[in-house]
Order: C-alpha cells, then sequence, then structure tokens
C-alpha cells in the first residue's frame, strides 16, 4: 500500500467503532498492515475460501450483501461497516459461514488476521472490542457506554448486601433453645422456624420481648406458639430496593433470603438504614400514605427524575423496569385502597390482575394501563357494578397520573375484562383452541400476568389453565410463531431501515415494533413451551436455557441484544425528556454513529437467527 495512502486510511477508520478506542501509536501501525481492493457490482468474496488468510473488512465505500449458505439474508452492510469477526475464530465451523456480494460497486479496506493478532498481543484489552461471538461485543459495548459500576445501594441485588447470618429452628424447640441459638451460636436478631422442611414461622429479639418476657411465658413452651406465622421471605437476587419497599409496606423489620426454600441470610432495616436512600424509596412511601388521587397526580416529576437518574448513572435495563414498576405497582394499589375508602369493602374476593410490560416487571416512562379484574365465581350482578365503579375510579386515576389509558381497552373499566374466575377460564380455553386473529390478540395480552391487588391465586389457576389448554394444543405454539415472524428487524443498510412511512414519525426506525416487541414475543413463546410461570423477558429466557429449549449461545446472544436494544431506548427517550418533548420510541436513523450502527446490527441480526430458530424448532410453516 503506498505510503501516501495511510494518513487518509487512519483518519478513516479512526472514526469508526471500534477502531476508535485503539491507541494512536497502535493504529497507526495496523493501518499499515491494511489492503485495498475494489469489488464490481456481483463480485463475491467468499468467506470460506481453501487456504485463505482470514481477515476482518471494512467497507470504505459501496454495499455488501451477506447470505447464509441456504440462501436466507444475514445483513446488508454499507460505508464503515464491518465483516468477518465470525471467520476471526479458529474453531469457527465453515459450513455455518456465509458469502458477501457486492450490491454496488464496493472498495474494501482489508485487515490480516495476523495483523489484529499483534494488535490484541500488546493490548488485550482490545481483543473484546473484535470478538467473534456477538453477545460479547455487545456486553462490551455495554460496559463502555451502561457501566452499571455507580449503581447504589437500592439497586443491587440481596445477596450482595443481607448477613449470612440466621439462625435455623425447628417449630417443636423450645423457647429457650430457639433464644440460645439466636444469642450465642448465630448472633443474630432473628430466626427461622421450619416444620416439615417447610417453613412456617419466624421470631425476632423483639418478639422474644414482647411475647414472652411481658407476658411471662414459659421458656420451656415450643417456639411454635409464640412464632410470627406464614413469614413474608425474599429471594437473593431481588432487588434490594424491592425488599425495602416491602419492609415498609408490611412495617417489618426483617426479612429471610430464601432459595430453594432454603434460608442462606437475612435482611434487616440496619442494612439499609447504614446506607443512603434512593429518591425511589422516598417516593414509594409518600405513594403508600397519599390522602387523595390528586396529591398521586403531583408525583409524577419525581417519577420522571427516577427514570432520569436510573438511567444517567448507567444502570442496567432489567433494574429500571423493575424499579419503575414498583413504583407503578404503588400508584395501583393506592388508588385502589382510595377507591375501596369510598365505595366500601370488596362485596366478594378478587383479584386485580395487570399484564403487558406492567406485569413484565419492565415498565418505563411509555408504558400504558393494561388490567383486569378476576372475580370469584360467587360474584353476583350487584357485585359487577360494585367493581365497575371501582375499576373506573383505578384507571381514570392512573390516567391522571400519567399512566395512559390503554388504546386497545384492555383494561379493567371494560366490561370484558372484569368477569369471573369461571369466564376467565372459558376465555383462555377458546383463545387456545382456535387462536383467530382477534383472538391471538387478546390471549398474547393475557400471556402475562400478575396480581397487584386481592387473592393472587386467582392468577395461579389462570396460568395453570393456559399451559393445561396448550398442552393439549401443541398446534397454538406454532400459530404463536407465525404471528410473531410477521415482521422481522432490518438488517439492510441504515439509508434503506424499515422506517414509518407516514405521520408525524415518518422516516424514522420504531426500536420497539421492529425489535423489543419481536424480542419479547420469542420470550413468551420459549417460555410458554417450557410452562414457566415467571413473566419477565430475562426470566423466560432462563426458564427455556435450563430446560435445554435455547442453546448456551443462543440465550446469551438474545439477552445481550435486548439489553442492548433497551439501553439505547432509554438513552433515546432521556434525551427527549431533557428536550422537554415527549419520549417515544421512533429513532432517526441519521443520529446513529459508527458505534450504535454496529451493534444495533449485530442485535439485530441475532433477533432474525432466534426467530429462524423458532421456525424451525415450533414447526412453523
Amino acid at each position: 500500500m503506498p505510503q501516501s495512502l495511510l494518513p487518509n486510511i487512519i483518519q478513516f477508520i479512526g472514526q469508526i467503532d471500534p477502531f476508535d478506542k485503539i491507541p494512536k501509536e497502535a493504529l497507526r501501525e495496523l493501518a499499515a498492515h491494511i489492503q485495498i481492493t475494489y469489488l464490481s457490482k456481483g463480485e463475491i468474496v467468499d468467506m470460506c475460501e481453501v487456504g485463505k488468510e482470514k481477515s476482518l473488512y471494512i467497507i470504505r465505500t459501496g454495499s455488501m450483501e451477506q447470505r447464509k449458505s441456504d440462501g436466507v439474508l444475514r445483513a446488508r452492510l454499507g460505508s464503515e461497516d464491518l465483516f468477518g469477526f465470525t471467520f476471526l475464530d479458529s474453531d469457527m465451523d465453515n459450513e455455518k459461514g456465509y458469502r458477501a456480494t457486492a450490491i454496488d460497486n464496493t472498495l474494501l479496506y482489508i485487515i490480516p488476521h495476523s495483523a489484529l493478532q499483534t494488535l490484541f498481543k500488546t493490548y488485550p484489552a482490545c481483543a473484546e472490542h473484535f470478538a467473534s461471538q456477538a453477545q460479547v461485543r455487545l456486553k462490551s459495548a455495554l460496559d463502555v457506554v451502561w457501566s452499571n459500576k455507580e449503581k447504589g445501594l437500592f439497586i443491587r441485588k440481596v445477596e450482595d448486601v443481607a448477613s449470612g447470618r440466621v439462625a435455623v429452628v425447628t417449630s417443636d424447640q423450645s423457647i429457650k433453645q430457639v433464644a440460645h441459638e439466636m444469642r450465642v451460636v448465630h448472633r443474630t436478631s432473628c430466626a427461622v422456624i421450619y416444620e416439615n422442611d417447610k417453613i412456617i414461622g419466624l421470631i425476632t429479639d423483639r418478639d422474644m420481648t414482647k411475647r414472652v418476657i411481658a407476658h411471662g411465658v414459659s421458656y420451656d413452651r415450643p417456639i411454635r406458639d409464640v412464632m410470627t406465622h406464614s413469614p413474608l421471605t425474599i429471594k437473593p437476587d431481588d432487588l434490594v430496593l424491592h425488599a425495602a419497599s416491602t419492609m415498609m409496606q408490611f412495617n417489618i423489620r426483617n426479612l429471610p433470603v430464601v432459595k430453594d426454600n432454603k434460608v442462606v441470610g437475612l435482611l434487616t432495616t440496619s442494612h439499609l438504614v447504614q446506607n443512603h436512600r434512593v429518591q425511589a424509596i422516598f417516593l414509594i412511601e409518600k405513594i403508600k400514605y397519599a390522602g387523595s388521587i390528586k396529591s398521586l397526580a403531583s408525583f409524577t416529576p419525581e417519577r420522571q427524575a427516577i427514570f432520569e437518574a436510573l438511567v444517567e448513572g448507567r444502570v442496567s435495563p432489567e433494574v429500571i423496569g423493575k424499579v419503575m414498576t414498583m413504583i407503578m405497582d404503588a400508584y395501583t394499589r393506592r388508588i385502589i385502597q382510595i377507591a375501596m375508602d369510598k365505595l366500601g369493602p370488596p362485596p366478594c374476593d378478587y383479584s386485580w390482575i395487570v399484564a403487558g410490560s406492567h406485569a413484565r416487571n419492565e415498565v418505563h416512562m411509555l408504558s400504558d394501563q393494561d388490567s383486569a379484574i378476576v372475580l370469584a365465581d360467587d360474584a353476583t350482578e350487584n357485585d359487577r357494578i360494585y367493581f365497575k365503579h371501582l375499576a373506573m375510579i383505578v384507571t381514570n386515576g392512573l390516567a391522571s397520573c400519567d399512566y395512559p389509558l390503554c388504546p386497545g381497552k384492555y383494561m379493567a373499566a371494560t366490561p370484558k375484562w372484569c368477569q369471573p374466575l369461571s369466564i376467565w377460564k372459558h376465555y383462555y380455553k377458546k383463545w387456545v383452541a382456535n387462536p383467530e386473529y382477534e383472538r391471538l390478540l387478546n390471549i398474547s395480552v393475557f400471556l402475562e400476568i400478575r396480581t397487584v391487588y386481592g387473592n393472587s391465586e386467582f392468577e395461579s389457576i389462570l396460568r395453570d389453565e393456559l399451559h393445561h389448554n396448550i398442552r393439549n394444543n401443541r398446534e397454538f405454539l406454532s400459530t404463536l410463531v407465525r404471528d410473531a415472524v410477521n415482521t422481522t428487524p432490518p438488517l439492510g443498510i441504515f439509508n434503506s431501515l424499515v422506517l414509518e412511512k407516514s405521520g408525524e414519525n415518518k422516516k424514522t426506525l420504531n426500536v420497539k415494533k421492529y425489535a423489543i416487541n419481536l424480542v419479547i414475543d420469542l420470550a413468551r413463546i420459549y417460555g410458554l413451551a417450557v410452562e414457566c410461570d415467571l413473566s419477565s423477558t430475562d426470566e423466560r429466557f432462563t426458564a427455556a436455557n435450563k430446560k435445554g429449549m435455547l442453546s448456551d449461545d443462543a440465550f446469551k446472544n438474545i439477552l445481550g441484544a435486548y439489553e442492548f436494544i433497551l439501553s439505547y431506548r432509554f438513552s433515546h427517550q432521556l434525551e427527549a425528556l431533557k428536550r422537554g418533548e415527549e419520549p417515544n420510541n421512533n429513532i432517526d436513523p441519521n443520529s446513529f454513529g459508527s458505534f450504535e450502527r454496529k451493534h444495533l446490527k449485530d442485535a439485530f441480526r441475532i433477533i432474525a437467527d432466534l426467530q429462524e430458530g423458532a421456525k424451525v424448532r415450533f414447526g412453523s410453516r
């Protein structure tokens, strides 16, 4: 390569991710090894050619199309795009490769594998940016842009904060024996009580004072006589914020940390007061004691401020969704209580359930209301009138607190979605047996449900009914797959993306429609296939992976892609809020830099690959 071209090459690649992260001296050395080639329209780069040195390709001008060995489109690439990452892996199976064809006259820069290896030896940290696996590159991108190093206490996991010291006793042990276990053996303020390998109670040092010493109870009596029955517990991977909210809601000071029915630790209020509280805790507390819907509505700016702080604080999208969900839960519960204060106590058993992003614990600033009421089967017509009024107060109250009404009217205030349990069971049976378009739309909304208030047993019954019906009609999953793959992520170069064709968002990419919803749909399908009772997208994929339905590579790929896309959407919405504009899901492709374009393409390709995998696995035709 003529030395006169070197400055121009360095200037060009130096602005492209990940070359912009390479030290200048190393970049110059790497650029000196670049080869330049010109392809006429229709010419092919055979990535699997025997004896050919593996290389990384950069498109300087023109465009390329990648197709898999079966002819399926892998990606379309334009100027500044890179390809060949996969073939840098010496363990790569060539049968899984692809061919790259010039769809315009194209100028390519070619970096030999040997030159990259020399770079990695000198600068090992650069290797991740050029990794052959897309999920490694996405993780590297997230670490650069959305690092979690600065996250505070309340968005950490319980297992990171809780004490490992907790006494575990049986219900037939005496009060004296339990006190000895607590104070002498384990030096802890709390004991968890088992009976027949099941947690049935809890006792604290304060309970001992109030219930034993103050009343002169014999120390020889069994601990079951003075324990707190059916105690609340927390999981190790729950957020500390969730645990703190539970403590405040139920006015408790100790939460056993339980995994697979085994106590692994204890979280106490002392673990929390030693640290600074985040604003979300105070907001949830204020919501709990708000006296009116008008008062609740005044908290909207604080909710927005929390969202902005979480995004700016480089917190993971999963945690942001959970925090915003807890706040929406708090609003919903408080408005239900306000409604009941006005209407009187409910005349029969019921469950207020939420669906959609709210049920998945993935609430964000654009989340609207998806809700329903499940009534006991003995509900009378007068009872239904009560719940009609309750639903109107709650849905309108949430709307006044800037949680928009559902455009499709999937809300408890719609009579169709306020029904006895038997009717809901009939709904699920009908939807699964004959999933026509309208019915498929209905069940898509209510494929994830979660109880926010009332009898949670109704939720479990409906979920069991859903799994039972799907078990007896496996064609239903194929129907879901056919619907889910009708829309595909944009695999083309970004000046010919799938863009909105009309309206105020004309010529923008709807990242929700063409990426996020596709991942959520796939998670539903895989979660239902393994009868997962959990609703979140991460949890459903995790369950499918543990059951062997989703390979480790596919699992890591799709979670990495989902996290990156959500993070990008949140950042886009944050910028809109800062400008005083309404946040949305529509992104102008002209705003993409090299970094965003490269990693979004990785993410889109991963989604398309999983769509193809779902079609094969579930027999979609």
